[in-house]
């Protein structure tokens, strides 16, 4: 690379790095910003900030309200909305999902909600494991027998939850199913506080699971993290781990909270 390469690639780093830091101040004000402004927040020569403001305001990453006043552009929210609508939960899980597998060497889950039920999309266990469990993928349970089934309904609320409890009955597929309304009430309110749930063999006889949410970047509870494992194996200490891998993922859609 010669000389002369080299300054021209320095050149066009410098300026992508103040087109950055425009954007960034842009960014920390809900209201237009004047040029003088946002010249001493970013500690750029005004009229180095109007040339780069001039170039992004033809390419809508800013737009100019007014003479010497600008915002943020409607570009960057069809690109946001493009991003958003190309994140996938399950693309995003995966790699925390094999982290978790390898930390607690237990069955990993990824499910989502269809309903009254929890549809099981993604999986992360060993091939040699015996453990005998029905939630593989495309296998669905429903919300009360599931740790992250009722995680779901937690996030539902008391007249939601309810509605479920008249809807399905509470069907009994253990002798641990909980299938009494104001046992369910109360476990999902401990749900609520802790922020994570147990299957206490509630759906398999002998399999134990622990489970917490994933929330997008509104805030919306969109998936579930379980860990699964042999009742006399599952470590109830784990739930810590289960919910920072939870998270974990819940960051990488963008969520703030």
């Amino acid at each position: 690379m010669t000389q002369k390469t080299q300054k021209e690639t320095k050149s066009s780093i410098q300026v992508i790095e103040r087109m950055m830091s425009l954007l960034d101040a842009l960014a920390r004000h809900s209201t237009p910003v004047n040029l003088k402004q946002l010249a001493t927040e970013t500690e750029l020569h005004p009229s180095t900030a109007h040339r780069i403001l001039g170039v992004m305001v033809e390419n809508r990453l800013v737009d100019r309200i007014e003479p010497g006043t600008y915002r943020l552009g409607i570009r960057l929210l069809e690109l946001g909305s493009l991003v958003k609508s190309r994140i996938s939960v399950r693309q995003e899980a995966l790699p925390h999902m094999q982290t978790l597998h390898q930390e607690l060497g237990e069955t990993v889950n990824l499910s989502v909600r269809h309903d009254d039920e929890v549809v099981y999309v993604e999986r992360t266990s060993a091939s040699s494991s015996m453990m005998r469990v029905v939630h593989i993928v495309g296998a669905r349970a429903p919300l009360h027998i599931t740790a992250v089934g009722k995680i779901f309904l937690a996030q539902d609320g008391l007249e939601k939850s309810s509605a479920y409890v008249r809807r399905t009955g509470l069907p009994k597929y253990t002798d641990n199913t909980l299938t009494d309304a104001g046992n369910l009430a109360r476990e999902l309110e401990k749900i609520r506080k802790q922020g994570y749930a147990f299957d206490n063999e509630e759906a398999e006889k002998g399999v134990s699971c622990i489970g917490a949410g994933i929330y997008n970047d509104e805030g919306r509870l969109v998936a579930g993290l379980s860990v699964s494992a042999p009742a006399d194996r599952l470590n109830k200490a784990w739930a810590g781990q289960v919910r920072q891998a939870a998270d974990n993922i819940s960051r990488a859609l963008g969520y703030h909270g």
